[in-house]
């Protein structure tokens, strides 16, 4: 038993020696003599994610946020933008980059059935689906297959057009970084060493990629790389990023930076914890500090904040506030996470938090048979689906179907065209007598619930929970008490954008039309 436990402690040493000793030896790139040309004045895009209006208001009000605070009040302040969805980061990100929703873009959700690999693909959500879909799987997902594969090559991206176009940019740690320039990533000896990939990658992406300790700039960073600050992919890693860039001089005509820790302060505690929301702005003072004053700082940046998704609250009761699929579908066979398809298998869920795509892969199950499942729960905003004729929404509150297909008369506040059939109150719609629609509950619900729905390829339904509740599956993380997201409604999808250092804008208040925008901000 002695000898057992000293092996133990003796690999437990072994393996903390190479933690410590790769988190003190990982390379940076020198950053100090590259050309890096800026053909108008610089563009700063911070993406905080799960920065929301309410809580950054009163995080201002209290004189928690000076430097939220300064940049709301010396530019413009946009409470409202509509994000993608669904409203999880990979997709929403994936619409900041490329100006489309996921019909075109291809980047359905965080988890999501591919039918062309026969297999669910999930980005990273809970350490149990990680283990269960294999760890090795889950990071080729994320540093290979996101952006090099998955993203459809039929759209571009910001960096791919401004390379284009002869102007630099800068990615530091954003999920979705697809560009023109190849870079080898330094993949960690702990990670090589356990075969979960190669010593070495290369990927594609914008002049300058900083994606944690993969690929760094800056030394500073060597004491926030380690595994478990999960490999530089944090605040403080981001913030130094962007100074080192700063600091050389080096900042290239736009610059996405992601600050990652809000979302899990907010998950866990709720859409009002103002912790996160402190610390991610003790990250922009010291940014802003960089210069001679921070009114410098906008006079030679024009900075953007932005806050990718929102989060509707979860109920504290596990048997109300969580929607367990697996029980609602007890009398099917659901694939097992992580293992192979089976030909007996009839349905993948690919669960999303607040919603959920359920993928039926037995041609004999019709989606009339899914829906009646699903539509007498109560917690269950909307079911959705596409068929030759249109696609379809349902609710348990309405009797009947509402049926809306793109090139009608219908003219919605973004100047999309629609045709409407069936009960428009289901997805909170208000049409005038000028055929003028308006969206209420669930902002630019046409259009994000269209690219959902032709995202990718395969039979399935969605299904889209109230405020309060979340869907589970196999493994799903829960958050009781908290607040989760990826659901079409208001409280996931609108989030505040702060404009500095110029007085340009996009042309409607959405995620969308935000990629347009930036490239006339950079043409100047």
């Amino acid at each position: 038993m002695i000898k057992k436990l000293l092996f133990v402690l003796i690999g437990l040493a072994l393996i903390l020696a190479i933690i410590i000793w790769y988190g003190f030896s990982t390379p940076t790139k020198d950053v100090t003599d590259l050309e890096i040309t800026s053909s108008s004045k610089p563009v700063v895009f911070l993406l905080i994610d799960s920065l929301m209006h309410e809580p950054l208001q009163q995080a201002i009000e209290e004189g928690r946020a000076p430097a939220l605070a300064f940049l709301a009040g010396n530019g413009q302040y946009f409470p409202q933008i509509v994000s993608s969805y669904p409203t999880m980061s990979v997709t929403i990100d994936s619409t900041l980059l490329t100006g489309t929703y996921a019909d075109q873009h291809r980047i359905p959700a965080l988890a999501w059935f591919n039918n062309k690999e026969n297999r669910l693909v999930n980005y990273g959500s809970s350490a149990m689906e990680i283990y269960q879909l294999g760890i090795k799987q889950v990071l080729h997902d994320n540093i290979y297959q996101l952006n090099q594969e998955h993203l459809s090559k039929q759209t571009s991206t910001i960096f791919e057009d401004l390379a284009n176009r002869k102007d630099d940019s800068a990615s530091i740690n954003g999920m979705l970084y697809r560009g023109n320039n190849q870079h080898d990533l330094h993949i960690p000896k702990l990670i090589s060493m356990f075969n979960l990939l190669p010593d070495t990658a290369q990927i594609d992406g914008p002049t300058l990629l900083s994606l944690g300790s993969l690929s760094q700039f800056s030394s500073k960073n060597n004491k926030h790389n380690n595994v478990w600050q999960k490999l530089g992919m944090n605040d403080p890693f981001t913030s130094n990023e962007l100074k080192k860039l700063i600091q050389d001089d080096k900042l290239p005509s736009f610059t996405l930076a992601y600050f990652p820790r809000l979302d899990k302060q907010v998950h866990k505690n709720g859409p009002m914890t103002m912790e996160g929301i402190e610390a991610v702005d003790q990250e922009l003072q010291s940014i802003l500090n960089e210069f001679p004053s921070w009114e410098k700082a906008t006079e030679q940046m024009s900075v953007i904040v932005y806050g990718d998704s929102g989060q509707a609250v979860i109920g504290e009761d596990k048997e109300t506030a969580l929607i367990d699929l697996k029980k609602l579908f007890e009398t099917y066979r659901l694939s097992k996470l992580g293992e192979p398809i089976q030909k007996e298998d009839q349905i993948v869920l690919a669960v999303n938090s607040r919603m959920t795509y359920i993928n039926l892969l037995d041609k004999n199950i019709s989606y009339k048979e899914m829906i009646s499942h699903l539509v007498k729960d109560p917690r269950i905003g909307f079911i959705a689906w596409k068929d030759d004729n249109g696609n379809h929404v349902i609710s348990e509150e309405s009797g009947d179907v509402l049926t809306f297909k793109p090139n009608g008369k219908y003219t919605d506040q973004y100047e999309q065209d629609w045709e409407l059939d069936g009960d428009i109150s289901i997805l909170d719609l208000f049409v005038d007598e000028e055929n003028k629609i308006t969206y209420w509950d669930y902002p630019d619900a046409l259009a994000r619930l269209y690219g959902a729905l032709h995202s990718h390829q395969g039979r399935y339904i969605i299904v889209d929970a109230k405020p309060g509740y979340e869907f589970i599956g196999e493994h799903s993380p829960t958050h009781l008490g908290g607040a989760g997201h990826g659901s079409l409604y208001k409280d996931d999808s609108l989030t505040p954008m702060i404009i500095t250092g110029t007085d340009a804008t996009p042309k409607y208040e959405r995620a969308i039309d935000i990629k347009d925008w930036i490239m006339k901000l950079t043409d100047k």
